[in-house]
């Protein structure tokens, strides 16, 4: 299965921030205990170069990828760590030209025609539309599918249990993205009982179980 199907077989990518390496795979575990077998470890604290690295060495069922990445300096660092995806807020150049000639999967933020266009230069097939609740939510991206037919998106921002089964249900959605299966806050306190839960639950009301 390649990087691409399983992020699409998982339904949700969690975006996970992480404030201690300690933390990252009993996070990972948890979600895999739900059914939710990838992760995107955001480059928002200093720990999530280790914690990607302690994942990919430990954790061997859990595709595990990159997230917030911003520049090819933390692009380069996340693969050499581990990370198998690169997702990035916005859209990068340089970026994705060298994920690309580095067979990375990477899914940069692209919310205009333009951006979806510099996508389909480099030849990808998915992008990351971030803030999907800022920027039309469903309604914006059935206009967007229109005249780009084989892009797909990952919605991040604003999808929850209550309308995960409608972007799941649009055939060029190819997973979405969220936090809400994996709160910092549960993280801190350890309730990894409690994550494997929410990712029980957002695997079945995106199946509308």
């Amino acid at each position: 299965m390649t990087v691409m199907e399983r992020l699409a077989n998982s339904i949700v990518v969690p975006v996970v921030v992480l404030d201690k390496v300690e933390d990252a795979i009993p996070t990972a575990n948890a979600m895999a205990a739900g059914g939710v077998d990838t992760m995107e470890i955001t480059f928002r604290t200093a720990c999530a170069p280790d914690a990607i690295r302690a994942v990919a060495d430990n954790c061997p069922d859990v595709l595990v990828g990159a997230g917030t990445i911003v520049n090819l300096e933390q692009c380069k660092l996340a693969v050499e760590m581990g990370a198998k995806f690169i997702v990035s807020p916005g859209f990068s150049d340089e970026v994705v030209g060298w994920c690309v000639e580095n067979g990375i999967a990477v899914a940069p933020g692209c919310v205009t025609p333009t951006e979806i266009m510099a996508a389909m230069k480099h030849g990808l097939k998915m992008v990351k539309f971030f803030p999907a609740n800022v920027y039309g939510g469903l309604k914006a991206l059935k206009n967007l599918a229109a005249p780009f037919g084989g892009m797909k998106f990952l919605p991040t921002g604003g999808v929850n249990n209550d309308n995960i089964k409608e972007f799941i249900d649009t055939p060029f959605i190819h997973a979405v993205g969220g936090s809400w299966v994996c709160p910092k806050a549960d993280i801190a306190a350890g309730n990894w009982d409690k994550i494997t839960e929410l990712c029980i639950g957002a695997r079945k009301a995106a199946k509308g179980e």
